[in-house]
């Protein structure tokens, strides 16, 4: 093995996630939303009006907010996000061995991917896989990810082998993962059980669906079902994830829901919106509801303060008793396993 190691060089692995500010403290904050927002995958708006929103609206009056919350789910390590996936490279590095280079970058802030391309390029790596953690395609998430690559490596004097991995909403390892950690939490206490992922505008699902040749997306029961007209919907790809994990953890049907959360601005996003759900469940008389959120491979604000603690009061205030949320994958040795697979085969 070391001698074809030596002709052929070693095989690199890129884990790419979102983004986290570098401390909790509001400039930190400006400068992380000020990034993010700025992408114009993320807001898919004119030039001049994202400018307009971004840097003048919403960056000004939600920093302060929003490195408040952050400051509530910061930790010794810092970002939960970031030392997670720190944590689940090293161990996908470990296992997989010194044929190997396994680096992590974020989309936004640091460590850059720009950082994680340059260390694979000095190992002179003969191929790169690159896999975005975000399990069902966005263009917002995915395809920015993506993007980014492209336009740093495109620079390149020698550009070895690419395997992009777009997607991995399905795949059986992540599936069993999902299922072995719901597994911990599901008992006969739950009245229902809620699967909450990160929301979209309803435009960028339009605009994936016309992309693709296609005019199927109806933002409804189009997503009952995965076909080549919507293997790139986002909203689609959420409810097949959510059909897998029913089915494996034996949820009974009338148990169990899917909705979104996270929505920003005035624009309509996808439906329904997982507070008025567990409004509404509250309401109908359940008590006790667990929560997962498969949009989210390592906890983060949107699991751990938003699900966690502003759903929780908020299925409270309307009549609930307990919320629970299932945390995520994080680095258990399972999810390492499954991310060695879904990178390798």
């Amino acid at each position: 093995m070391a001698e074809k190691e030596t002709k052929k060089g070693k095989r690199g692995i890129l884990l790419i996630n979102l983004g986290t500010p570098d401390t909790p403290d509001t400039a930190s904050v400006r400068t992380y939303l000020t990034e993010f927002l700025n992408d114009p995958r993320v807001i898919d708006i004119s030039a001049v009006g994202r400018a307009i929103l971004v840097n003048l609206l919403i960056v000004p009056f939600r920093s302060s907010r929003s490195a408040a919350l952050y400051k509530q789910v910061w930790t010794d390590r810092g970002s939960p996000l970031l030392f997670h996936t720190i944590d689940l490279k090293d161990k996908v590095q470990e296992q997989l061995g010194s044929e190997y280079v396994v680096e992590m970058g974020m989309r936004y802030q640091s460590p850059s991917i720009k950082e994680a391309l340059e260390k694979l390029r000095k190992e002179k790596v003969n191929e790169i896989t690159i896999l975005p953690l975000y399990p069902q395609y966005a263009s917002s998430s995915t395809g920015s990810t993506i993007e980014k690559v492209f336009s740093l490596i495109k620079k390149w004097e020698v550009i070895p082998s690419l395997k992009i991995i777009s997607s991995f909403y399905d795949h059986p390892a992540f599936i069993d993962s999902f299922i072995r950690k719901g597994k911990e939490f599901v008992n006969d206490q739950y009245d229902h059980f809620l699967f909450s992922y990160h929301g979209l505008p309803e435009r960028q699902i339009l605009k994936a669906s016309d992309a693709y040749g296609s005019n199927y997306c109806q933002l409804g029961k189009c997503c009952n079902s995965l076909n080549k007209n919507n293997q790139y919907c986002y909203r689609a790809n959420c409810f097949e994830t959510t059909r897998h994990l029913v089915k494996g953890l034996n949820i009974p049907d009338g148990k169990w829901s899917v909705s979104f959360q996270s929505r920003l601005g005035r624009d309509p996003w996808i439906k329904p919106y997982s507070d008025v759900v567990l409004e509404e469940l509250a309401k109908g008389g359940k008590k006790n509801i667990l929560v997962f959120s498969p949009a989210f491979v390592a906890d983060c604000l949107e699991t751990t303060h938003e699900i966690g603690t502003e759903y929780k009061e908020l299925f409270q205030h309307h009549g609930g008793e307990n919320l629970t949320l299932v945390t995520s994958l994080n680095s258990e040795n399972h999810w390492v396993d499954a991310v060695c697979r879904i990178c390798t085969e």
